[in-house]
């Protein structure tokens, strides 16, 4: 008589049809902390280029429509021309009648981005890539965050500051150290 343990493993543990169980390969412990290690290492990288990168502002616009304070005397004048992200809008510098000072971004359209900012500089604006990254090289001041990627937005400049020598703006990115879009002031009056 023939031991039914080796007639069915003679025919191979495809053929098993009367519940015996093959025993599965156990993996190692260190194997299986190397695996998870891996894992939490790769969570802690997505999460942390999320919060560097905040990807989620390429698909995601922020409109600000705020109105030109009036009574005002426009003193400079400029269109912004396109540097890291295609850009458009014009920017006008405005004495009021208190003699404070507004710069007014209007009808702007660019890119959304991470730490996007208003800038006076003193560097010149350059088109194409020679210009993205000159604004930080010399002076500049910060007028603050920008407002909306899409519209027009006012942001006061400091009665101390000195135009003649902060002459051209910049629609800067502070997380990537690059100019989104620039515009040389041509004073108007």
């Amino acid at each position: 008589m023939i031991d039914n343990r080796l007639r069915c493993n003679a025919t191979g543990p495809t053929r098993h049809s009367d519940g015996m169980n093959l025993a599965k390969p156990r993996r190692s412990p260190l194997r299986r902390r190397l695996l998870w290690a891996c894992a939490l290492v790769a969570t802690i990288a997505v999460v942390v280029a999320a919060l560097v990168f905040e990807p989620w502002k390429l698909f995601v616009d922020e409109r600000v429509q705020e109105a030109a304070p009036a009574p005002s005397t426009e003193l400079a004048r400029g269109t912004l021309i396109s540097h890291e992200h295609e850009s458009s809008g014009t920017v006008v510098l405005l004495r009021l009648a208190d003699g404070s000072r507004v710069l007014r971004v209007e009808d702007l359209r660019t890119s959304n981005g991470p730490r996007l900012q208003v800038w006076l500089s003193d560097a010149p604006v350059q088109a194409g890539r020679d210009g993205w990254t000159v604004f930080d090289d010399g002076r500049h001041l910060d007028l603050g965050d920008l407002k909306g990627n899409i519209g027009s937005s006012n942001y006061p400049v400091p009665a101390d500051v000195d135009l003649a020598d902060l002459s051209s703006v910049s629609i800067w990115c502070a997380r990537f150290h690059v100019s989104f879009a620039a515009t040389e002031l041509t004073p108007t009056s």
